[in-house]
This record gives structure tokens, C-alpha cells and sequence, in this order.
């Protein structure tokens, strides 16, 4: 009998070619789309594209009709608001510079959508991000990266569990981004040929200050002071979820030369202003750690690591200082290490773990 597959169709080419794929390779594949903007207006819904909107919605279910599969949209409203847009505005009020994609993946995607499948009697799920999961000699699953680096997800994907791994499909990250589109042009997906989604989804206008100002009210710090590094007072801020780490552009800081934020202190509603090498660093440590291809790191290990999706990685050392605490050593300073974001470590083309920067 068949393996069933719930595959999370988003309504764009990627996840539309992985269950083309899985129906290929002999399993039984249902369609589900998470839905979390069910009170969209038509326009909202239009506006909101991306994999969270409604509109989604047509997208996938046409191509569910052209792979003559089961389709069905599940509600994630609840799941998606409590751990991706309260958490998303929580970590800028507290200075932080989130990654909601991180969060909705291991919270929503798997954790609601893996339990809701196994629920209905399904093996597995799959999704259609560029990465691979391997079961290694030890024993463990893992993430390895996707047969293009250009366009590899697994830093997105790194917090994901042994048990959400071992009940996962990611057919994609075999094939590079041309070979999917080609794959369904040949089948005539009708997504074949729709553009790829790059803001975050429930932030499609990307004024993310205004967002936390809609959600927070009146928990929203309102202006302060812009300090320079030794604590002198150089200018008025708009308030601390303007900025990140690194920023330079919006200031409107009359300096003479580019200036950076260096840091954000929320505590005083201050936030910190550099020189450009100010912005450099090669230490920092992280907490909430999600270990992959091992269990725990009990000692040192040079690794890859990579502190933000678009960072290239660089090379690291890593070791643990406590309970949940790994320092980590890069061999040359590294850019804009923010709390808030992942830092990743790979060996080789495999996630060993990660954590989120403090």
C-alpha cells in the first residue's frame, strides 16, 4: 500500500512540482493549504499574495486538479498568529531583528501541520524548499544543503526535530530552481511560469515599523535618543523598531560621513551609532540551540557558520559555556551579527545545529 504524503501547497511552482514529483514516485499525495488570512477581503486577499494568502488558495487548488489529487485548506489562523506575528512583534520591542520564516516553519508547517496529517493517517509531509534531509550513520537525520547553494533553504529549516525530520519529504532540493520550473512547464502546471514570493507574507507593503505599531499599540516605544558609542547624545530616533543592526540608510543623522547602528538598547530606548567597523565582530553567542547531526555539543568544533539567510557562512569555532549557551569564534569578522537572527553551523553540506543570536 502507498505511503500517504500531505504536501503543503502554497500555490507556487516549488511546492506544486514537489507533489507532482511524490505522485510520480508512487506515493499518495494530498494537497493541503495552510490557510491563516481567512478574514481577507478580496482586495487584502489580492494584496497579501505570497505563500500565506488566500489567493494562494486558487493557485493551489487548480494544480491539485491538474495532478488529480485531493485538495483540501486547513486553518492555521491561531497557530500563526500566537507563534509568528506575536513573536515577530514581541522581538522588536525587545531590540531583536526576528526571523518570522524560522518560526512559522518549525511552529506552523511542521509542528501544526505534521500533527494534523499524522492525525488524518498520513506518513509523512512535504514541502517543496530547496533542501535534502539524509539519515546519517549515527543514526540521526539531517539537513544537507540543496544541490544549488543559490538557492539552498536549510538555514530556514535548521530548527526543525528528529521527529519532524524522519516524518519529512523534500523532493526539491534535488533539482535547481530552472530544472523545477522546467519540470512543470512539461507537466503544464499552471504555475509553471508564477514569480517567486520575497517579502515577509503577513508585511507585504514591508513597513514593518508600521505593522508593530497596528499590532503593539500602545506597547510601541515611542522616540529616543540616538547615542554614539561612548554614550554621547547625537540625535532624536523614531523609535527603536525602525532600526537593525548594521542599518545605515534613514538615520537622517547630519554626520558628514555613513554611520551604522551598533546596537539597540531597549531598556533605555537608545539606539547605539558606529563607524563602519564598528559594525564588524567576530564572537557572539546564542541560546534556544536545535542540534541536527548530533545530539549535544559536549566540546570544541570548527564549523561553517552563517548568521543571517543571504550570509555566505564563514569559518567558526564553537563551543558550549553553559546550559543552553554556545560561543561561537568566527576566524575573521563577520558583518552585522544581530540578535534575534539564527546563526547556522554546517559541516560540509550538512546543518549540524544552530541557535538563535543573543
Amino acid at each position: 500500500m502507498a505511503k500517504k504524503v500531505v504536501v503543503g501547497m502554497s500555490g507556487g511552482v516549488d511546492s506544486s512540482v514537489a507533489a507532482c514529483l511524490l505522485k510520480e514516485q508512487g506515493y499518495d499525495v494530498v494537497g493541503v493549504t495552510m490557510q491563516i488570512w481567512q478574514d481577507e477581503e478580496e482586495s487584502a486577499k489580492e494584496e497579501n499574495g505570497g505563500c500565506c494568502g488566500l489567493s494562494a488558495v486558487d493557485d493551489a487548488r487548480r494544480v491539485a486538479q491538474a495532478l488529480d489529487i485531493p485538495y483540501y485548506v486547513m486553518n492555521f489562523k491561531a497557530e500563526f498568529q500566537k507563534n509568528v506575528m506575536d513573536y515577530f512583534v514581541d522581538e522588536y520591542l525587545h531590540g531583536r531583528t526576528p526571523n518570522p520564516c524560522i518560526a512559522c516553519n518549525r511552529y506552523v508547517k511542521w509542528e501544526s501541520l505534521l500533527k494534523r496529517s499524522l492525525d488524518i493517517g498520513a506518513d509523512y509531509i512535504a514541502t517543496g524548499h530547496y533542501a535534502r534531509i539524509d539519515r546519517l550513520p549515527n543514526g540521526r537525520y539531517s539537513l544537507r544543503t540543496s544541490k544549488t547553494s543559490a538557492k539552498d533553504q536549510t538555514y530556514v529549516l535548521y530548527n526543525l526535530t528528529q521527529h519532524q525530520l524522519a516524518h519529512t519529504l523534500m523532493p526539491v532540493g534535488e533539482y535547481t530552481k530552472e530544472e523545477i520550473r522546467q519540470i512543470a512547464a512539461e507537466r503544464n502546471l499552471p504555475v509553471a511560469h508564477k514569480p517567486d514570493s520575497q517579502e515577509i507574507c503577513f508585511v507585504p507593503d514591508q513597513d514593518y515599523a508600521g505593522f508593530i505599531e497596528r499590532e503593539a499599540g500602545e506597547r510601541v516605544p515611542g522616540p529616543g535618543n540616538f547615542v554614539w558609542r561612548d554614550g554621547t547624545v547625537i540625535g532624536t530616533h523614531k523609535g527603536i523598531t525602525h532600526y537593525t543592526i548594521g542599518q545605515r540608510k534613514g538615520l537622517n543623522l547630519a554626520m558628514g560621513r555613513p554611520v551604522f547602528v551598533t546596537a539597540i538598547r531597549p531598556d533605555t530606548n537608545e539606539v547605539v551609532i558606529g563607524e563602519g567597523e564598528d559594525v564588524f565582530s567576530t564572537e557572539l553567542t546564542c541560546s534556544r540551540l536545535n542540534f541536527m547531526s548530533i545530539e549535544k555539543l559536549t566540546e570544541k568544533r570548527k564549523v561553517f557558520g552563517k548568521i543571517r539567510y543571504g550570509h555566505k557562512g564563514a569559518e567558526c569555532l564553537i563551543e558550549p559555556v553553559g546550559e543552553d549557551l554556545v560561543r561561537c569564534t568566527f576566524r575573521e569578522p563577520v558583518r552585522a551579527v544581530t540578535p534575534g537572527q539564527a546563526v547556522v553551523f554546517y559541516e560540509g553540506e550538512y546543518v549540524l545545529g544552530g541557535g538563535t543570536i543573543l
